[in-house]
């Protein structure tokens, strides 16, 4: 143990009940992501009340989500916040009590299959059914909840329409073609693909609020809907697409996962896989975002995704666009927070704080590259025609 541990595990036995300043090793380890406890500049932290050390040392980045939802500290840029604190790596500088948490956290996702069959729509329950109407306020008109392509767009409906068109054309769609989509969410991708390119549509999700509000919005359309987990699938289809759903998934099932997409995908098809991603392999997740935003989520990495591949697919194609996330959700940041006066009736103030937390932490992912995000196109290796992508 260094001698920077043993000051904070000191530090955890010796903290007063009604500390008066923060602890010395705390803002020691702020200073090397350059942010001071009550200082002057947009991403330092403001302390409300004092118990919020407390809650950092014993459950960590856990307790200080918490606290912040809680109203115990402040920030007024918190996406720049977290950009400094994921560069900085402050998490491995945890110990004690808050250490064997996240020890704990790793041995959970390590050993037990928190995707199986029996968990799979604990999300959908718990995420996505949150409330349809906070999902219209923050998205773009077609509901696209993931990372749009900013290459030549100005604002969030553009980058959604060109991520769509992009995903489309990279699986070559052809009318009369069918299309699988592994997650389909409320609707937009399946809408897109059978209006301006004419494919029949599959769409399967876990989330009984998605699927009746996409119902809806396919309406009249040769797309059909339904609530299921993707491992029940049966039949074959020319294309498959799965847009933010492998990081629900597990590194214990994806095997399960491309042996499925393997199984019905046609000999001469397209699949395409649009997922987040980490820049290293890690066996755990960020506890409060297990536990307030996607229950039993887990990123893959490069590594862990083509060694679940190889054998199964040809990978003809690897578009990574991470950074245009870190733009995508401070464009919903801005939508969430613009109708939050509309909102506030259904939900409490609580509520606006875990969201906001959620969405600029997350684009501070994003900012300091620990974050990905990745197209892949795979094919069957015997498939006869050569591939050419497209941006």
């Amino acid at each position: 143990m260094n001698q920077e541990q043993q000051s904070l595990r000191q530090s955890q036995c010796d903290l007063p009940d009604q500390a008066s300043d923060a602890p010395d090793i705390l803002a020691s380890l702020l200073e090397k992501a350059d942010v001071e406890i009550n200082g002057d500049r947009s991403w330092d932290i403001r302390v409300v009340d004092q118990e919020v050390y407390r809650r950092v040392f014993s459950s960590w980045s856990l307790g200080f989500g918490e606290a912040y939802m809680d109203g115990q500290w402040e920030c007024q840029q918190l996406d720049e916040l977290f950009t400094r604190l994921l560069r900085t790596d402050i998490e491995s500088a945890a110990v004690g009590i808050s250490k064997l948490r996240l020890v704990f956290e790793h041995l959970r996702h390590r050993f037990l299959n928190l995707q199986s069959k029996d968990r799979a729509f604990q999300v959908g329950e718990r995420h996505y059914d949150a409330g349809n109407d906070v999902f219209e306020a923050m998205l773009d008109s077609r509901m696209i909840y993931s990372c749009g392509y900013w290459e030549n767009a100005k604002d969030l409906e553009q980058a959604q329409f060109d991520k769509l068109d992009m995903i489309c054309r990279k699986l070559k769609l052809r009318a009369g073609e069918t299309l699988l989509d592994i997650g389909c969410g409320w609707g937009g991708l399946a809408r897109f693909a059978a209006e301006r390119y004419g494919v029949v549509v599959t769409g399967v999700t876990v989330s009984k609020e998605q699927l009746a509000l996409a119902k809806e919005r396919c309406k009249g359309l040769p797309i059909t809907l339904i609530l299921q987990d993707y491992r029940e699938l049966r039949g074959r289809f020319d294309k498959i697409v799965s847009v933010g759903m492998f990081e629900h998934v597990g590194p214990k099932n994806y095997a399960t996962y491309f042996d499925t997409a393997k199984r019905l995908l046609a000999p001469e098809g397209l699949f395409l896989l649009h997922s987040i991603g980490i820049a290293s392999t890690s066996q755990g997740t960020d506890p409060w975002l297990d536990k307030y935003i996607f229950p039993n989520g887990k990123l893959p990495s490069a590594k862990q995704i083509s060694d679940a591949v190889e054998g199964r697919f040809i990978i003809e194609d690897w578009h990574n666009f991470g950074q245009d996330y870190d733009r995508t959700l401070m464009a919903w940041w801005d939508r969430f927070d613009a109708a939050w006066p509309r909102l506030q009736s259904r939900y409490d103030k609580r509520f606006y704080l875990m969201w906001k937390y959620y969405l600029l932490c997350c684009a501070g992912f994003f900012r300091s590259r620990q974050g990905q995000l990745w197209q892949l196109v795979l094919t069957h290796a015997d498939r006869a025609e050569t591939y050419r992508s497209v941006r």
